[in-house]
């Protein structure tokens, strides 16, 4: 387990990403459904989500609906479960665009409130994309109001620089930060924001950090992450986030999931130890 943020809630490790469950290769709901259920069975206390994780904009908030169904489905105790939405990007035919108007993130703020059951208040908010149309703090306003209102418990920020969480900040308290990182894409550790976050006390929340779907499969070409997966008698997916927890104890992956075999490989992550020298090795495998 470990803390969210500075605040006195904890979240498992390993968290479960569910953008999968509702792209256009969507498997069937059935399926989904039995996969967050067996994420929550092995221990799983983090699913992130956002309105945006669907088809279209026809078909938004559908990834939101899928989780609260399989939490009210749910036969065990869901009460330390939390769901981070995030809001700011559009769907038009199938692509992604943002929008930080104010008047759209207050209306999609209370449609994920909606998806997610509006009986308690979204557990965490994360604004997915500064907007270059708005300000920063145009943008957060409906989000603190928000947060007063009691539709959001707490927020965070994703794919935002170093300066732009500190002007964040400045408008409302923030818990975490997602931002893409993975043996491909290494730039948290070089642009300040990882380091930030650990000093700030800030959740560090890697999205993609497998690479996503069109590189997770040549994972096996990194000699030093198959030869690490061959040496632990392990994936070379359990290789990949144990490197990423190694960088910062404030990181918590989100790998995605979609068949139950997946999220069960991710969570045994937990218990693969990395030296020092086996960092360097990887590090050493996927400099730019």
């Amino acid at each position: 387990m470990k803390r969210l943020g500075k605040t006195d809630v904890t979240i498992s490790a390993i968290g479960l990403g569910g953008m999968p469950m509702s792209l256009s290769s969507r498997p069937r709901e059935s399926q989904s459904i039995e996969v967050i259920h067996r994420a929550l069975d092995i221990g799983v206390t983090l699913i992130d989500t956002a309105d945006s994780y669907c088809k279209n904009e026809s078909d938004k908030h559908h990834n939101e609906r899928l989780i609260h169904k399989a939490l009210v489905q749910y036969k065990g105790d869901v009460s330390n479960v939390i769901v981070a939405t995030k809001g700011g990007l559009m769907r038009p035919n199938g692509g992604w665009t943002r929008n930080g108007n104010p008047d759209h993130l207050r209306k999609t703020i209370r449609e994920s409130f909606e998806a997610l059951g509006g009986s308690k208040p979204i557990d965490i908010w994360q604004y997915h994309s500064p907007d270059s149309k708005y300000t920063i703090e145009e943008s957060l306003a409906p989000v603190k109001e928000a947060v007063k209102e009691g539709l959001i418990r707490f927020v965070g920020v994703s794919n935002f620089s170093v300066e732009q969480i500190k002007r964040a900040r400045d408008v409302v308290g923030i818990v975490s930060v997602q931002n893409q990182y993975n043996p491909w894409y290494r730039q948290p550790e070089f642009d300040g924001v990882l380091e930030y976050c650990e000093k700030e006390g800030l959740t560090f929340l890697p999205w993609s950090p497998l690479g996503g779907s069109s590189r997770v499969r040549n994972l096996e070409d990194i000699g030093a992450i198959a030869q690490l997966a061959k040496e632990k008698s392990v994936s070379v997916y359990n290789i990949v986030l144990a490197w990423l927890m190694a960088k910062s104890p404030c990181v918590v992956p989100i790998p995605g999931a979609s068949k139950v075999s997946s999220i069960e490989d991710s969570v045994r992550a937990v218990d693969v130890k990395l030296s020092a020298e086996e960092v360097a090795r990887i590090d050493d495998a996927t400099k730019e």
